[in-house]
């Protein structure tokens, strides 16, 4: 659990000592630096020994204040703090995912799909290994890639991840509606629920609870389920129009990230539920590289700060700053991950590519190669390669059998119909023939 604050009243906060030394910290380092990270008082009461813990933590209250603006959801007042980190970050990305300025990430149109494909299944697979999916991440993408029947949960999982969020590229122009939140869960969830009826269900009780599951201490109480119609109503028309106010549409994003979260409308899925309205929200504004940005990799690896960023902002005041910061350092580290992945794929092109000089086979079947010759155990299945090349079934069956009479690839019948390919025993030779 979260240390909680000293209790500041607004006497103690806006005393002339206070303002003062406010005022004197705030083209410092010291807080800049607090304010930037945006970090929480047991964090800040280490950050300075000039001084006491309290006073710094009165100073940097106020200085948030000063900056603060409130949105409302129901009853309930939420704020956020537009730090010079942030705003810098949000100039980051307008250049970079968004707009019509392009992206210093070059994805050649030959290429395009192949990496949304793999940018979906990344995404599909780590954020149901967050919320419990055990499969690794080798046999998920072996299941997507060939098709295979999910063969328990974890799988199930996997599977209706990628199938939500090529749902939500599909229809990322729509408005939000209870009807559509309600399929995007019933696509999530499908049978992966003790109680079938909870699959695209708001949930009818309070018997909902965040729990630590090392100390059993409850850490979110959700609202009450009567309060749910009306929460979720204010969230679709905050999804679906522009407010009076401006907000950045990435902050605007989080938002509905957090708050989808934090109403918790369903027994469960609800992380996994908000997590695609942040992609849907990105994409619905124009942010077209969100399709290659596995930001769910990315929190799966910092999970405890996922959590901790949750709680910071419930226990301060509902600050949603906390959870912001947390979530544009996590898109920071997905478009560096993007970058190198493209930059590694395209080194794998040229790799392949000497393959080419046996002449008679194409770039995909150069790619083969290469995966053959990386990995003798290999085993390739037409399904597999239609979805890795997104090609039909026609061509994948041509560029397999093709690989068959040039020598370099043994058929397999699994059954009268089905076949697999594998090395054959005569692809080393063959390849020393051409020097490779």
């Amino acid at each position: 659990m979260i240390e909680h604050a000293p209790y500041i009243s607004k006497t103690e906060l806006f005393d002339m000592d206070n303002i003062r030394l406010c005022d004197t910290l705030q083209s410092s380092k010291l807080l800049k630096t607090i304010n930037n990270d945006y970090l929480y008082w047991d964090k800040v009461k280490y950050k300075s020994d000039k001084y006491t813990p309290e006073e710094l933590w009165k100073a940097t209250k106020l200085s948030r204040l000063l900056k603060r603006k409130t949105i409302k959801f129901g009853k309930y007042d939420f704020n956020y703090v537009i730090t010079d980190y942030i705003e810098k970050s949000l100039h980051f990305f307008d250049l970079n995912i968004g707009g019509t300025l392009g992206s210093n990430i070059h994805i050649a149109e030959t290429d395009k799909t192949k990496f949304l494909i793999s940018s979906i299944m990344e995404e599909a697979i780590s954020s149901s290994q967050m919320e419990g999916a055990s499969t690794t991440r080798k046999k998920a993408k072996e299941m997507l890639q060939k098709e295979l029947h999910p063969k328990n949960k974890s799988d199930q999982m996997i599977l209706n991840n990628f199938i939500t969020i090529q749902h939500v590229f599909q229809h990322q122009h729509d408005d939000l509606t209870f009807e559509s939140l309600l399929n995007i869960h019933s696509l999530i969830s499908k049978n992966t629920l003790e109680k079938p009826e909870e699959e695209g269900a708001f949930r009818t009780n309070n018997d909902i609870f965040v729990v630590n599951h090392i100390t059993s201490e409850i850490v979110h109480q959700p609202p009450g389920f009567e309060e749910i119609p009306e929460l979720l109503k204010e969230l679709c028309q905050f999804f679906n129009t522009d407010n009076d106010d401006f907000i950045h549409p990435i902050i605007k994003g989080i938002i509905i990230h957090f708050m989808a979260a934090w109403i918790h409308p369903f027994a469960d899925g609800n992380g996994r539920t908000a997590r695609t309205l942040f992609y849907w929200y990105m994409l619905k504004q124009g942010y077209w590289l969100t399709e290659y940005l596995s930001i769910s990799r990315i929190i799966k690896d910092t999970k405890v700060q996922y959590e901790k960023a949750y709680l910071y902002s419930e226990v301060d005041e509902n600050d949603v700053t906390y959870f912001a910061t947390y979530h544009i350092k996590t898109m920071e580290k997905a478009f560096v991950a993007l970058k190198e992945y493209i930059s590694r794929k395209q080194r794998e092109v040229i790799q392949a590519a000497q393959f080419l000089k046996i002449g008679n086979i194409n770039e995909r079947q150069a790619q083969m190669l290469k995966l053959l010759h990386e990995d003798s155990d290999r085993v390739l299945s037409i399904k597999e390669v239609e979805n890795r090349f997104q090609i039909s079934n026609f061509t994948a069956r041509s560029d397999l059998k093709n690989l068959v009479l040039l020598g370099f690839l043994e058929i397999i019948q699994l059954n009268k119909i089905k076949q697999s390919f594998i090395k054959s025993t005569k692809f080393d030779s063959i390849l020393k023939k051409y020097k490779l």
